[in-house]
Protein backbone atom coordinates (compact mmCIF):
# COMPACT_ATOMS: atom_id res chain seq x y z
CA UNK A 1 0.00 0.00 0.00
CA UNK A 2 1.22 3.39 -0.84
CA UNK A 3 2.35 5.67 1.93
CA UNK A 4 2.03 9.18 -0.22
CA UNK A 5 -0.95 11.51 1.05
CA UNK A 6 -4.20 11.22 -0.50
CA UNK A 7 -6.03 14.37 -1.96
CA UNK A 8 -8.87 15.90 -0.47
CA UNK A 9 -11.91 14.25 -1.97
CA UNK A 10 -10.10 11.31 -3.64
CA UNK A 11 -10.61 7.38 -2.68
CA UNK A 12 -7.61 5.39 -0.79
CA UNK A 13 -8.81 2.73 -2.98
CA UNK A 14 -6.54 1.79 -5.98
CA UNK A 15 -7.80 2.41 -9.48
CA UNK A 16 -5.59 -0.34 -10.41
CA UNK A 17 -7.37 -3.40 -9.10
CA UNK A 18 -11.04 -1.97 -9.42
CA UNK A 19 -9.88 -1.97 -13.24
CA UNK A 20 -8.83 -5.66 -13.24
CA UNK A 21 -11.73 -6.91 -11.12
CA UNK A 22 -14.68 -5.22 -13.75
CA UNK A 23 -12.57 -6.33 -16.80
CA UNK A 24 -12.50 -9.88 -15.30
CA UNK A 25 -15.50 -10.28 -13.03
CA UNK A 26 -17.04 -7.05 -13.99
CA UNK A 27 -20.33 -9.18 -14.65
CA UNK A 28 -20.53 -11.00 -11.09
CA UNK A 29 -19.83 -6.59 -9.74
CA UNK A 30 -16.65 -7.72 -7.58
CA UNK A 31 -15.42 -4.58 -8.53
CA UNK A 32 -17.91 -3.15 -6.92
CA UNK A 33 -17.79 -4.76 -4.15
CA UNK A 34 -14.01 -3.77 -3.98
CA UNK A 35 -15.26 -0.09 -3.45
CA UNK A 36 -17.68 -0.51 -0.89
CA UNK A 37 -21.13 -0.63 -2.91
CA UNK A 38 -22.59 -3.68 -1.26
CA UNK A 39 -25.66 -3.20 -2.64
CA UNK A 40 -25.09 -2.38 -6.22
CA UNK A 41 -22.95 -5.37 -6.23
CA UNK A 42 -25.52 -7.63 -5.20
CA UNK A 43 -27.87 -5.95 -8.06
CA UNK A 44 -24.84 -6.73 -10.59
CA UNK A 45 -24.65 -9.98 -9.78
CA UNK A 46 -28.15 -10.71 -10.01
CA UNK A 47 -28.72 -9.50 -13.29
CA UNK A 48 -25.21 -9.99 -14.86
CA UNK A 49 -23.71 -6.53 -14.59
CA UNK A 50 -26.91 -5.42 -16.33
CA UNK A 51 -25.85 -8.33 -19.12
CA UNK A 52 -23.09 -6.64 -19.64
CA UNK A 53 -23.95 -3.25 -20.08
CA UNK A 54 -23.77 -1.77 -16.59
CA UNK A 55 -20.26 -3.41 -16.74
CA UNK A 56 -18.78 -1.90 -19.29
CA UNK A 57 -20.55 1.65 -18.48
CA UNK A 58 -18.34 0.88 -15.20
CA UNK A 59 -14.92 0.02 -17.04
CA UNK A 60 -15.05 3.31 -18.70
CA UNK A 61 -16.06 5.15 -15.78
CA UNK A 62 -13.29 3.57 -14.02
CA UNK A 63 -10.39 4.29 -17.14
CA UNK A 64 -11.54 7.89 -17.61
CA UNK A 65 -11.13 8.54 -13.68
CA UNK A 66 -15.41 9.19 -12.90
CA UNK A 67 -15.77 5.94 -10.63
CA UNK A 68 -16.66 7.18 -7.40
CA UNK A 69 -16.02 4.41 -3.61
CA UNK A 70 -19.46 3.86 -1.36
CA UNK A 71 -18.21 7.43 0.04
CA UNK A 72 -18.34 9.40 -3.16
CA UNK A 73 -14.98 9.73 -3.06
CA UNK A 74 -13.37 9.09 -6.98
CA UNK A 75 -10.70 6.88 -7.24
CA UNK A 76 -7.66 8.16 -9.64
CA UNK A 77 -4.73 6.56 -7.75
CA UNK A 78 -3.30 3.49 -10.07
CA UNK A 79 -0.81 3.08 -7.85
Amino acid sequence: MSTAPVAVGTSPKLLLPAVLLCFFLGTLGVHRFFVGKIGTGVLMLVTLGGLGFWTLFDLIMLIIGKFKDKDGLTLTQWT
